[in-house]
């Protein structure tokens, strides 16, 4: 739909996109398939062909290509998928916010995006007190860098986040965490550096490393200094533990927090502090302004008295 100025030049346009249309899109984008997505969704095929074809004629972009086979997504239909799910999530949320208003008893959904530590047990108080009092709230917790949680923070998707870098205190309240995490080196006991009480930054240079794609834009520079550049980073992951099975098997030296994989006596693995000493500070952050449901209320009045 077109809006004018009264010199009848364009000012805007606005995609007249439906949620309904939004759940066709995406359910055909998960079965690559019309006929298995009208089938789910309980609808005809050729309605579903109409509204997608009619979506692409609003965004002027073309969203799937057709094969005899599957219909794949367009790079302009990965696009719209990743900004759907965002849409339908925060529709979804809303709506059960709203519900939770009108019954009596504390209830509802919190959700808490975390990062890996150890240190997140104060998580698990907060949530075992609020169990006693309050049995029908119910928690989510999802994973992601703090970049991707942050975003989804913003566009409230997440009520909290669990961070593991400086807050931004114009956008986001915050309580911190009273414990950090010590930043070393996990390897297997027979590797060369195994032997060390310690590594020093000269210790792995040229060594195969594996660490977080945030860790190496944040955490490990500081401590490398001018010899991040010599490193030997053979894998980026998320999950430590999935760094873990890869030092394992040998390929490599993973950088992470302590406490995150088995390093027990009875583990092929061990984990070495690093020198100079590396920890990292933790937050619980929020945004400022923000409106919590009443279970969001009493999660954040738990979480002070804990924290």
């Amino acid at each position: 739909m077109l809006f004018m100025n009264d010199k009848g030049k364009e000012i805007c346009y606005i995609y007249p996109m439906e949620l309904r249309v939004l759940k066709y899109f995406l359910e055909v984008a998960r079965l690559e398939n019309i006929t298995k997505a009208a089938e789910v969704l309980s609808v005809t095929q050729p309605t579903i062909s109409r509204q997608i074809k009619d979506l692409e004629w609003e965004l002027g972009e073309k969203l799937f290509e057709r094969t005899n086979y599957a219909m794949r997504l367009t790079p302009a239909g990965e696009i719209l998928r990743e900004r759907a799910e965002d849409i339908i999530a925060m529709a979804d949320k809303t709506v059960l916010d709203l519900k939770m208003l009108k019954e009596d008893e504390v209830m509802g959904d919190i959700a808490i995006a975390c990062a890996e530590s150890k240190n997140i047990s104060f998580l698990a108080k907060t949530i075992l007190l609020l169990k006693k009092q309050h049995p029908k709230i119910r928690y989510h917790l999802y994973a992601g860098d703090s970049e991707r949680v942050l975003e989804k923070l913003d566009k409230g998707l997440f009520d909290f986040a669990v961070i593991v870098e400086n807050v931004d205190v114009e956008k986001y309240n915050s309580i911190t965490v009273h414990s950090v995490d010590r930043w070393g080196v996990v390897m297997r006991c027979d590797a060369e550096l195994a032997d060390r009480d310690y590594i020093e930054p000269k210790d792995l240079i040229g060594k195969p490393l594996m660490a977080s794609r945030q860790a190496l834009a944040a955490d490990l520079p500081k401590w490398f200094g001018d010899d991040i550049s010599k490193l030997n980073v053979v894998a980026t992951l998320d999950l430590s533990y999935n760094g873990s099975v890869l030092a394992r098997g040998g390929v490599g030296y993973l950088l992470t927090f302590d406490g995150l994989t088995d390093t027990s006596k009875d583990s092929p693995l061990c984990f070495k502090p690093l020198m100079p000493e590396l920890v990292t500070n933790m937050y619980v952050v929020w945004r400022r302004g923000q409106q919590f449901t009443r279970a969001g209320e009493v999660f954040l009045e738990t979480l002070r008295t804990v924290c």
